[in-house]
């Protein structure tokens, strides 16, 4: 099972919505499916010109260790070469830092990522939260 298109639709609405009402700056937000191909994408007026990148990258991150991005920023502080590896071999690269999160399906496996970036990692990480939940779809660590 693979996320669908208007989860993922749902999931860049409600993160844009999110970081709106936190007075965020522009939000940009990226939907991966579970093979790591784009589903859906977002990008507020203003936001810089790498933010697509490394929002993708976010989700990326996540889907390509199983892990959230923030977890992979704690795993790179303590072997940070291991982590640094992961560029060369990464098609949409590794950015280790809070703000992509793995989605699960109602059967319990990954079935996406989500990735957000355009504020502090902590704030797009939340938004990337509000997004999951307004799809109706959970994360994991």
């Amino acid at each position: 099972m693979s996320i669908k298109l208007e989860q993922a639709r749902a999931i860049v609405s409600a993160a844009l919505e999110k970081g709106r009402e936190m007075g965020l700056n522009p939000l940009t937000v990226a939907v991966l499916d579970a093979g790591g191909h784009l589903v859906s994408f977002g990008r507020e007026d203003g936001s810089s010109t790498l933010r697509p990148q490394i929002a993708t990258a976010k989700a990326a991150t996540a889907l390509a260790l199983g892990l959230s991005s923030r977890a992979v920023a704690a795993m790179a502080a303590d072997r940070p070469a291991f982590v640094a590896s992961f560029g060369a071999i990464a098609p949409q690269g590794i950015v280790p830092a809070a703000g992509g999160l793995l989605v699960i399906g109602p059967d319990d496996t990954v079935i996406g990522a989500v990735g957000v970036t355009g504020d502090l990692s902590d704030n797009d990480e939340a938004c990337a939260l509000a997004g999951i939940a307004a799809a109706g779809l959970a994360t994991k660590e």
